[in-house]
């Protein structure tokens, strides 16, 4: 079984399905990706699977759960926690605050555990932000606000807060949209080594050099519908995948493939 299985996800708004009869796995350990052209459901189908817009029709399973009762924070303290594309960070916060607020699994229980093992508790949570201010390369902007940050740093910010709470899957909505080749190619190092440490992720993004060197497996959506799956090298030369997404202009040898060490 795969961390996270979604079987027949239907998504409607009105007369229209955005989302359209969707089988998709996210094995662990993996890097998965998700393109298609602008309007074909890539985010809803985030929205979706993090409980954010309800399912018409079809299941979620995460990690052996099906998540069909499932609220937004319920998935996050599963470990199925995501980004958005306008960043959504807290502007009167510093980053290392940013971080401690995603960091903490708030319940009806934790009072408890700050009653019984304070010191323990609040630990695991400041090593947690640690670790995604190392991993991110952070710990020069700590007590920096986001209003005074890059909009490259801004994305690092976002992501390390994803990562605060050491998830089992982070979905990743438009992580390079804004940032240039330099900064593209770092955020790829980035997701790489998220992997290595034990975190899978699933991304979707417009960044072709990005998607083709970083992925493992690649789904394509066009009108709301898988059209394609499978690896970056498969999914550059599929006639189908060159003339909804990539342009029949466009020839397979043009792309950029495998630049960076996948791990399996």
């Amino acid at each position: 079984m795969a961390l996270l299985e979604a079987r027949g996800l239907t998504v409607s708004y009105g007369g229209i399905r955005a989302n359209d009869g969707i089988d998709l796995d996210c094995e662990a350990g993996r890097v998965v990706g998700l393109i298609g052209p602008n309007g074909a459901g890539k985010t809803t189908f985030i929205d979706a699977i993090t409980g954010f817009t309800p399912v018409a029709a079809g299941s979620v399973t995460f990690d052996g759960r099906d998540l069909a009762s499932a609220s937004p924070s319920a998935r996050a303290r599963l470990g199925l926690t995501r980004t958005f594309q306008s960043l959504e960070l807290f502007e009167d916060l510093s980053v290392r605050d940013n971080l401690l607020a995603a960091a903490e699994r708030s319940s009806w229980w934790s009072f408890v555990g700050d009653v019984v093992r304070p010191r323990r508790r609040h630990g695991d949570v400041a090593d947690r932000v640690d670790w995604a201010l190392d991993t991110a390369d952070l710990h020069d902007v700590v007590d920096t606000m986001p209003d005074q940050l890059s909009h490259g740093q801004r994305k690092l910010v976002a992501m390390a807060r994803a990562l605060a709470a050491r998830p089992k899957l982070v979905l990743l909505d438009e992580p390079a949209a804004g940032l240039d080749t330099r900064e593209s190619q770092a955020f790829g190092a980035l997701m790489r080594a998220v992997v290595v440490d034990g975190i899978s992720l699933f991304v979707i993004d417009h960044d072709m050099g990005l998607m083709l060197s970083v992925c493992d497996d690649l789904y394509v959506l066009d009108f709301g519908k898988i059209i394609a799956h499978g690896t970056p090298e498969v999914i550059r030369d599929d006639p189908a995948v060159i003339d909804a997404y990539l342009g029949e202009s466009t020839a397979p040898e043009q792309l950029p493939i495998h630049t960076q060490e996948h791990g399996q």
